[in-house]
């Protein structure tokens, strides 16, 4: 019986994981032509570029440490923990070889300030994409 309580609480725990999991979106303004991939996406959010492919000014914008689409971005596209990421940005500001992206507190905010501004880049939930963004990758 404590064997069959135990699948069913973890059968749940894995449906309710699942479900806060949504496929994360990285978005730019719509007036912005460049092919972005993964790889150029993960540069310019660890401050190893600070443009575009097409040579124009690139703004990380992070979501507010601790969100669960900050966590999956992190993990998913960087392949850093938060913690790692918290190590990464420190020894760079330290050494006076790097800043952070900004950080805003969610998708709301991160979307408003990608589409008014087109040096931009961010993510958010996929499901919050609308007309006033691009996305370039999704995962």
């Amino acid at each position: 019986m404590k064997r069959i309580k135990r699948l069913v609480a973890m059968s749940l725990l894995t449906a309710v994981s699942g479900m806060a999991l949504a496929e994360i979106a990285v978005i730019v303004h719509p007036s912005n032509k460049d092919a972005i991939d993964a790889k150029e996406i993960e540069r310019i959010f660890l401050g190893k570029s600070r443009s575009f492919p097409g040579g124009e000014q690139a703004l990380p914008i992070n979501q507010a440490e601790g969100t669960a689409v900050r966590d999956a971005f992190d993990s998913g596209l960087l392949g850093k923990s938060a913690s790692q990421m918290k190590a990464y940005w420190s020894k760079l500001v330290f050494t006076g070889k790097g800043t952070p992206p900004q950080e805003v507190p969610g998708d709301g905010e991160v979307k408003a300030l990608v589409g008014t501004n087109p040096s931009t880049i961010g993510y958010i939930d996929a499901g919050a994409v609308d007309a006033s963004v691009k996305i370039v990758h999704k995962f």
